[in-house]
């Protein structure tokens, strides 16, 4: 044993001039190419329709090196000079990159993202198509990744206060960025404001477009597919949800992923000056209120007032809202403050927590509507329709509140969709008639509800498809809300959202059930 110990050490002497073993993944091999993976292509970095002068989201290309060792890459982008793309190589904004290492059976990863420029054509072609390549050389192979984007021009508005009667076109979409505006030496954050005693009108087929959190406010009037439009669309048939004169307000990411996203830009704002608002046929989606009616300044300015009829409100988020000297409630379709609001022939549906709130009094009429209030993002426990008389700023304080809720249907996935706080308070200007509702607060409380047989209380509607993905809340032929045909309450509306006619005994809802 006691010549063990300096054995040992001897071999630990000679093991420590021995050269080390490299581990075969990083050991740099003479051959061999690289894989490419972007979502689901392998040679191609997509951009979908991208409009002019915004950043793209960032799109990641991981690039494999399948091989036992490693190899070395030289990456380049191609059109260095005036390209639309940039990337990221391994954490570094740089165009290019000599000698990068992949270990074997490793990756890369690349970040690009892109900003179109405007190709100066104002319509035609609707779309651009901008390019260029990612380029790799390894052991002497060339391979390269195509970029790609579509681009959109458009009219961009920024700090946009409108001081005269206008007419937006049509030919390019507009989008709303927020944009600093310095008024009275206070510096706003300012998307689109139309000054008060100022008409804005959108004609029939315009699109809208917001950037995030930017939003289009109403000090005056704002007038959407009106009647008193010089071509006003004039339905004389069935109006599908692909109309082209449908106006759609929505963000402007326009990849697949955002298409159904909630919560992307602010919303429409119509301050105590607004009045005469008037909505037809238009689409507001993914933001985080639909219409906002609210005087931040005073409870006792002017009531805005809005009236919207064909339309659909839908994907809003349930964020919290935040104006002048108070925070408004959680985001919704329709939130209103003091205002007034009539709908027709409309659908709200995924409204974040609300699809109507009225607080601080106000009026509501709300005639052949479908709430199919389903949030399968978050578990919501406030009723799709509430209202209340209490002042935002002081609950002790009530207003007059009016509603007529009636041919209708208010529906979702809570088990109370309606509530209507302090309703002794304004008894004699509630009418809620002929309309299928869940509510299990109100299902014996006739002051609201109305005598036994008035509405249809806790019966399930029965819509054809209540799937986020591609619903559909027209009814099936078993619905309550179709048989037997129920004699409507006045003003029978002729025509349903998709413009088809109502017999004398309509189907309760937006849709007219054939």
């Amino acid at each position: 044993m006691r010549h063990l110990f300096p054995l040992l050490l001897i071999l630990s002497c000679l093991l420590a001039f021995l050269p080390g073993c490299e581990p075969k993944e990083d050991l740099v091999q003479t051959s061999g190419s690289l894989e490419f993976r972007s979502e689901f292509r392998t040679d191609t970095v997509l951009f979908d329709t991208v409009f002019t002068t915004i950043k793209t989201v960032t799109k990641r290309l991981w690039v494999y090196n399948r091989n036992a060792g490693a190899v070395k890459t030289d990456i380049n982008l191609a059109g260095t000079a005036g390209t639309a793309f940039s990337v990221v190589i391994n954490g570094d904004a740089r165009p290019s990159a000599q000698g990068v290492t992949i270990r074997g059976k490793d990756s890369l990863l690349v970040l690009v993202r892109a900003v179109v420029g405007d190709n100066g054509q104002a319509t035609s072609p609707k779309q651009f198509l901008v390019t260029d390549e990612l380029r790799f050389r390894t052991n002497g192979t060339d391979q390269n990744v195509k970029l790609v984007a579509y681009g959109q021009n458009a009219y961009f508005h920024r700090a946009d206060i409108i001081r005269t009667n206008q007419t937006w076109r049509t030919d390019k979409p507009h989008v709303i960025i927020n944009s600093p505006y310095v008024s009275q030496g206070k510096t706003y954050s300012v998307g689109v404001v139309v000054a008060q005693g100022v008409t804005l009108r959108i004609p029939k087929g315009a699109r809208i477009y917001s950037h995030a959190g930017a939003y289009l406010q109403v000090d005056g009037t704002l007038l959407v597919n009106d009647l008193t439009e010089p071509s006003a669309f004039v339905p004389t048939d069935t109006v599908k949800a692909t109309n082209a004169n449908i106006v759609r307000f929505q963000a402007d990411r326009l990849e697949p992923y955002y298409a159904e996203a909630p919560g992307q830009w602010g919303g429409i704002v119509f301050t105590g000056t607004s009045k005469n608002n008037r909505i037809r046929y238009a689409e507001i989606k993914n933001a985080t209120f639909g219409a906002l009616l609210i005087s931040p300044e005073s409870i006792t300015l002017p009531r805005p007032s809005l009236t919207i009829e064909n339309s659909v409100i839908r994907n809003i988020s349930g964020a919290k809202l935040s104006f002048a000297n108070t925070t408004a409630a959680s985001g919704g379709g329709i939130i209103s403050y003091s205002g007034s609001v009539t709908a027709n022939n409309c659908l709200f549906t995924n409204c974040g927590e609300f699809a109507v709130l009225g607080v601080g009094g106000g009026v509501y009429n709300l005639n052949f509507c479908t709430i199919a209030n389903y949030t399968p993002a978050f578990l919501r426990e406030t009723a799709s329709l509430t209202f209340s008389n209490e002042s935002p700023y002081d609950s002790k304080v009530k207003l007059p509140l009016t509603l007529n809720l009636q041919n209708s249907i208010v529906w979702g996935s809570f088990e109370d969709e309606l509530q209507v706080i302090n309703y002794a308070d304004y008894a004699a200007t509630l009418s809620i008639r002929n309309s299928l509702l869940r509510t299990k607060l109100y299902a014996t409380t006739p002051s609201v509800v109305g005598a036994a047989g008035v509405n249809l209380l806790n019966v399930d509607p029965a819509f054809k498809r209540t799937s986020f993905v591609d619903p559909d809340y027209t009814l099936q032929d078993k619905s309550p809300a179709t048989s037997p045909r129920r004699t409507p309450v006045a003003p029978l509306l002729a025509k349903d959202l998709r413009n088809l006619p109502r017999p004398s005994q309509p189907s309760l809802g937006a849709y007219e059930h054939k």
